[in-house]
């Protein structure tokens, strides 16, 4: 949770105080442009630049909206613009799998298939159901706090929302029975 004291310090000038904010939303930023994007080095870019603009606009923010919305509105429209430049795609290359001397290598494999899967399914989303996706189930956002993000109704969130399950939902069967993956 970010201090709300800690951003007025940001904003105030106190430059440890806007990093040490940087550095406390950083995993957040890229996590939330990986998931959007799907590709590490799209996702470390998204990162990169959204951590510059919330550097070069702190004194924008308003306490209107929690400071994380804040932040996840600007990584959003960012991995949105990024994704309609460039179709987001995955390499199998980016994912290693390591095991451990105790781990069962059977159950760690299925995991990552499944994982794989899910991440695919996410990826065959239309844009506005990913987000909803994304911010949901990976940023763990409320329902009030996405629709602050995202500028929407909130039962437009929770219209994309259960749209989103239901095609997930049919696109995971069409996995589980080796159904077409492109």
């Amino acid at each position: 949770m970010i201090s709300p004291e800690l951003v007025r310090l940001a904003q105030s000038g106190d430059r440890d105080a806007l990093i040490t904010l940087l550095r406390e939303i950083e995993p957040h930023v890229y996590k939330t442009a990986y998931y959007m994007l799907s590709n590490e080095q799209d996702a470390l870019d998204v990162a990169q630049e959204a951590l510059i603009r919330v550097y070069t606009k702190i004194n924008s923010y308003e306490e209107k909206a929690q400071f994380k919305t804040w932040v996840q509105r600007i990584v959003t429209n960012i991995c949105i613009d990024k994704f309609r430049k460039v179709k987001p795609s995955v390499s199998m290359d980016e994912h290693e799998m390591t095991f451990s001397a105790d781990t069962n290598v059977e159950d760690e494999v299925i995991s990552t298939y499944i994982a794989q899967d899910i991440q695919e399914a996410i990826e065959k989303l239309p844009e506005h159901h990913r987000t909803v996706v994304v911010l949901r189930y990976v940023e763990d956002f409320s329902y009030n706090e996405i629709a602050e993000s995202l500028d929407l109704p909130i039962n437009t969130v929770k219209s994309y929302l259960f749209r989103a399950r239901k095609q997930l939902q049919i696109l995971l069967q069409d996995y589980q029975k080796g159904g077409v993956k492109g």
